[in-house]
Order: C-alpha cells, then structure tokens, then sequence
C-alpha cells in the first residue's frame, strides 16, 4: 500500500470509501482511506484482478498539490489575476448574452470531456442546447473512439466498447489486439489476457515492438497507416484457407458477397508489399484465431486515429464476422476504450449530432422524447453541430463562435495541429475553462473557473464494457472550490432558466438522465444509485423493468439492425492521408507512455510521474537517427509540414528504421500535436493522429521547409 500526500482532511464522518480510479476506461476499483491530515491511502479494491497502476496509485497525489486551483480567474490587462464567483459567473453571463444577442446562440460553443461524469455529460449537452440554444457542442472523445463508435454502428447497429463483460477474455485463448498497447495505457487490463498469453495466443498489430507487442507471440508490425490492408489480407486468408464459418455467415450477416469480391483482391503476397508483414504471418493469425475454442478480435486508437478509421475498424469487424466470433459467448469483436468515461460521455448529448441515451439529435422522436423530460418544445432544440476539430477550426472565424466554454479538456495540447487551435482560441471574444490545475487551455483563458476532483464529488461513470460504477466522494474539496454541475446551474439561472431545470445535485441529475434515456439504443432507465450502492454489475442497456438485471453480453440472440443480423462492410484500403515523401521520409506516430494521461495536465503535476518521464521524447530506429546527424539522448527537432515538435532522441534498434514515435502529453515546443494532420474521417469526423509525413533534424536546425 502506497500513501499519496494530500493536505486536508476528509469528511469527519467519513472513513474508507470505496471508489474508481480517475483515469482509464479500466475504471479499476480502489479504496481511499484517510490518514489524518496529511495524506490519503489509495490501495486496489481486488488485488487479484490486477491491481492499480503507477497512476493508480498516484491519483491522490494531485488532492492536495499546491498546483490545485482554488479561487476562480478572470482576465485583467493581460494577466489572470483572483476574482470572486459572483464577478466570474456574472462576467460570463454577461458576455454570453452580448455575444448571442449581436450574433445569435451558434456564436457561444461548447467543448467537453470524456473523463466528466455521466451526470456532467448529461447536464453540459442540456445546458449547451436549452440554456445557451446553440449546436455548437462536441467534446475530446471525438478524438479517442469515434471511429469504431460509427464502425459497430454500422456493423451492428448498436456501439458498446466491449460488448461483452471483460472477465469473458478471461478464458480467451486467441485474442488479436490491433492497435494497442495496453501494457502502458491500461495495465491492469493484461491480467484478462494471461491465458491467451500462455496458450501462445496473442497476436498484436502495431508499427513498434511495444511492452504489449513483447508479450505476443505473434507481432505484426505493419507500415503506419496499412492497418487496412493487413486486415483484408488475414481476411483473405481466412477464407482462403477454409476458416470461413459458413453457417454463421448464412445465418446471422448479410453483405460478405461485396466485402469478398474487395478482400479477394488482397492476396496476403500483395499484402506483404504493401504493409511489409510477411504473408506466412499473415495465414498464421488466421489459423490462430480459426484454430482458438474461444477468440477476440480487439480494437485501439491505433486503427481509429486515421481518415479511414471507420473503414479499418469495419475491416477488422468483417474478419470477427468472417470467422463467426461476434454474439457469441466465448468470442466476439470489442474496442477498447481510452478515457475514463469515454463510453457513458459520447452517450448522453455531448456529441455534436447525439442526444442522451444515445439518440440521434436529427430524429424526430428523439427530440420529442428528450424535449419532454427537459420541458421545452422539440422545435426549440438546435440541430446537429460542428464535430471537433471542425469546431476548434471554426472558432473566432466570421462564420464561426466567438465565444468558447471548456470542460474537462486540454485542445491546446490534445487537439491535432495545436498550434492552428491555439490561434483559434486567442482569437475568440471570450474563453472559458472549467478546471482542476491551470492547464495549457487553462492558461490561455479569459475566465478560469476551479473544480472539484474525482475524489471530492460523486458521479457515475460507464467503463469500457458498458458497465456503470458509482464514483463517491472521499473528501471534502477546498474552499473557494465548485463542482461542473454547480457551475452550470448558477450559469443557466444567470441566463433566464428556471432554477430547477438544471439541479447541481448529481442524483438528481441522473435520475433525470433516466428518463432521457429511457427506451433509447443506452438505455439507463433501469439504473438507480441504490442498486449501484448495493454493489449490482449493471451493463446497459438496463430498461425500467421490474428485476432486470442489466445486458452484459449484448448481440446473443440478434444484431441491433432491423432483421437481427450483423453487416459486412465493403472497404479498400486507401493509405494515409499524407504519405512520406523525399523532404519528409519518415512516419510520425503519436501515443501514449506508462506514466502520463492524456495532455498531461494532472499526470505532470504528480512528482513521481513527472520524475519518470520529465520531458518528450522521440523514439527512432539507431541508423535513422545516425542519417540525421543524430545520436541517443540528442536534442531533435521532428518537423513536419505544420510545424515542428522538441524532443530527446531515443534509439530503439526494434523501431521500423521509416517510423518516428512521440508521445502526445507535453506542452509547448514538446507538443506532438504541432505535427499531426487534421485530416478527418469522412464518417466520424476522427483526426489523423496515428500517422503524418515528417523528417528528423538536430534541434538547432532552422533550414527552410
């Protein structure tokens, strides 16, 4: 058991409280146990299950920092300096209505988060759609798991993350993971994959030989950007090789006749030249898969993150369906879901184009249904909006808002082409972030606003196999300090709605959240803080009917399409958006490392996590480096066509010698962002993250592009 310092005290009534982690999609159980005054211990709720990880066990680190904010801010000549709520809340007001009433309610946006609670989510779509009356809403996870949201929409009709319990792949002995690397994003989560492990299982497609990809027995390392095609090549394998579950095909999907006549195009041989994976490899994870009494086809950022992530991710779909896994128990195709709440925040109205419960916002039932729990006439609710980067993009543009409200987000750091959405925010009438530490976005505010933290405040959240937990309060937060639902209900009422329309009490709000989405595709209404308080394992969706006990395993019986059956998709691979060229001949990939979140905003503020991993990085192959004039621990600088990042040379002989990787937490000149294409998905509307043309060059380097 480890002790994480905080400085003040917990409730006085209050001892170990039984909680989640604030971090992943894992949602890992852990108790919080206060220890006087001085610090909080954190300890896993089920050890066996895995444990916490290094953020874990840090998370209450960040309860008691000094980099805490604790008194709202407000723009003075330049400088942020100390104001009181009545003067924050009521210059926000103030503007919002000068700004709507000159250019009408699209010119005020909305940005959130998918580490806000259900009941936040909930409320800033509400808040954003009656209280400001704008389209103007979307949030960050429209750059975490898009991509296959509209993929299992397409192949299912129905997106959970896992749909299935993750205790299932428990008994998996074959599991392809493409695309991720859960050995540094969610640790805890290999304890699931021990007996794929064992049974030499594990297949793992990803350009760079991660702490995931070691663990594999087969790792197929493809040309960024190829994930497509090595797919379409297993596929062609598979059913070249006998492995097609006829029976299963006939009776359960349409559409394989039209994905075949594209697949039997992509021999594995053609495949190999494309992707660079051998085509033995390519017939061996089809047998593997084939050959397993249980399998899993999984799913990361590494498929979505492309301007044809929704076709990769339907690609890796049709080899599931290709080999009868989906719906089945024991099998079956899932995501893995990257931010804490990324499932439950894309469910309740924080999308551009989504009203709760998972309701399209152009359906006309829908809007009658939501309008009727928030007391408005359906006409009086906005339609679809800008998706998120087009959003960022649009702002402080003629066409576009004026003025922005952040919470639960860093774009300044997270959002691709960083330093174009920089410019953007400044050039807004008016900023407005909601957070914890004065972020890079944060920064940049003309109102800052301190919030309470995961451990100070109750909520729910929906973890990445559907699954809703209860997140209580631990301790008292700080003085000076509010909750995100406090803030928008004094918001709301500053703006002429009625005091009860937006309650700041989270039960409350999720009870309302019942409602809303009752007898949509998430269905919660069925859902009740009593019965998460009893310790029940609800995966929606959980209608409202007497003793029902949730859907842990959803397509059992039918696909959510009219008719019961899954579809294939008909997809051809296309290549990145931005291939390298002779002035930029390497791949630039972005993610993730052991120790730090997301932007980095809290993780870098945790001394341990800073300590291990204090500054960017960039991973390259030893005779890249040395062809740039370069060396192990060198200052470079990886530069692109919009920009230029710093960072540390790292040699890893295991590194494809075309692939560059850098890791997206850091601020500043450190920022990968500064890089990365904003080349969207024509469904999702997802950024290229995963893949962009770049060259390497010593830091001082000023040569023209």
């Amino acid at each position: 058991m480890r002790a994480a310092t905080s400085t003040r005290p917990a409730d006085a009534a209050v001892g170990a409280v039984d909680t989640h982690c604030p971090y992943c999609a894992l949602q890992c159980g852990m108790t919080l146990s206060p220890a006087g005054r001085a610090s909080v211990r954190v300890r896993p709720r089920d050890p066996s299950a895995g444990g916490l990880c290094q953020k874990g066990w840090t998370a209450a680190a960040l309860l008691g920092s000094p980099a805490r904010l604790t008194t709202p801010l407000v723009r003075d000549g330049g400088t942020l300096r100390p104001a009181s709520w009545d003067e924050a809340l009521g210059l926000v007001a103030r503007r919002i209505e000068e700004i709507v009433a000159a250019r009408g309610p699209d010119a005020v946006a909305v940005f959130g988060g998918g580490g806000l609670t259900n009941e936040k989510a909930y409320l800033l779509g509400k808040f954003a759609r009656v209280a400001l009356g704008t389209s103007q809403v979307d949030y960050n996870g429209r750059f975490c798991m898009s991509s296959a949201a509209a993929a299992a929409h397409r192949a299912f009709g129905l997106d959970r993350g896992l749909p299935f319990p993750l205790a299932d792949l428990d008994g998996a002995d074959a599991v392809l993971l493409a695309g991720g690397n859960p050995a540094e994003t969610m640790p805890p989560f290999l304890s699931h994959l021990r007996r794929a492990v064992d049974a030499g299982g594990l297949i793992v497609v990803d350009p760079r030989r991660t702490p995931t990809a070691e663990r594999a027995a087969l790792h197929l390392a493809p040309a960024p950007g190829t994930d497509l095609a090595l797919a379409l090549g297993i596929l062609h394998a598979a059913v070249a090789d006998g492995h097609l579950d006829h029976a299963y095909v006939g009776d359960r999907t349409t559409g394989f006749e039209e994905a075949w006549r594209v697949a039997a195009g992509w021999w594995p041989e053609r495949v190999e030249r494309v992707t660079g994976v051998a085509a033995a490899d390519q017939r061996r994870a089809a047998a593997i898969l084939a050959g397993a009494a249980s399998a899993y086809v999984l799913t990361g950022r590494g498929t979505e993150q492309h301007a044809t992530g929704v076709d990769t991710v339907g690609a890796w779909i049709n080899l599931a369906l290709a080999l009868g896994l989906p719906g089945r128990r024991g099998s079956g195709w899932g995501c893995l879901t990257g931010q804490g709440n990324g499932q439950g925040g894309r469910e309740h109205g924080q999308k551009a184009d989504q009203l709760p419960g998972y309701r399209r916002i152009d359906d006309p039932a829908a809007r009658a249904h939501v309008a009727r729990v928030w007391g408005v006439e359906p006409s009086a609710l906005p339609g679809p909006g800008r998706s998120a980067f087009e959003l960022l993009d649009a702002l402080g543009t003629p066409d576009g808002p004026s003025a922005l409200l952040v919470f639960g987000s860093n774009p300044v750091v997270s959002a691709p082409h960083s330093a174009r959405v920089a410019g953007r925010l400044a050039a807004l009438d008016l900023l407005v972030v909601a957070d914890l530490v004065l972020s890079e976005t944060a920064g940049a505010a003309d109102v800052v606003l301190p919030i309470t933290q995961w451990a100070e405040e109750d909520g729910t959240m929906t973890n990445l196999e559907g699954r809703v937990l209860l997140r209580r309060r631990a301790l008292a937060p700080p003085p000076g300090v509010r909750t995100d639902l406090e803030i928008l209900h004094d918001l709301a009422v500053r703006l002429g709605q009625p005091p009860e329309r937006f309650p700041a009490d989270p039960e409350t709000v999720f009870t309302e959240l019942r409602a809303a989405s009752e007898g949509g595709p998430a269905d919660y209404s069925g859902v009740t803080w009593d019965r998460l308080r009893a310790g029940e394992r609800l995966h929606w969706p959980v209608p409202r009917t007497p003793g029902h006990r949730g859907t842990p395993r959803l397509f059992l019986d039918r696909f959510a399409h009219p008719g019961g059956r899954a579809r294939f998709a008909a997809v051809d691979h296309k290549g990145p958006a931005e291939p390298p060229d002779e002035d930029f001949p390497l791949y630039a990939i972005t993610g993730r490392v052991l120790q730090h979140y997301q932007s980095g905003a809290q993780t870098r503020r945790v001394e341990e996590l800073r300590a291990a991993v204090p500054e960017a990085y960039v991973e390259v192959h030893p005779d890249t480096a040395r062809r740039a004039g370069l060396r192990d621990g060198a200052a470079a600088q990886v530069v692109g066509r919009r920009g230029r990042a710093l960072a540390t040379v790292r040699c890893v002989p295991s590194m494809r010698p075309d692939v560059v990787f850098l890791p997206f937490h850091f601020p500043g000149a450190q920022r990968a962002n500064l890089v990365t294409n904003p080349a969207l998905d024509p469904v999702s509307r997802m950024p290229e993250f995963k893949v962009c043309a770049v060259r390497l060059a010593p830091a001082g380097e000023r040569e023209a592009q």
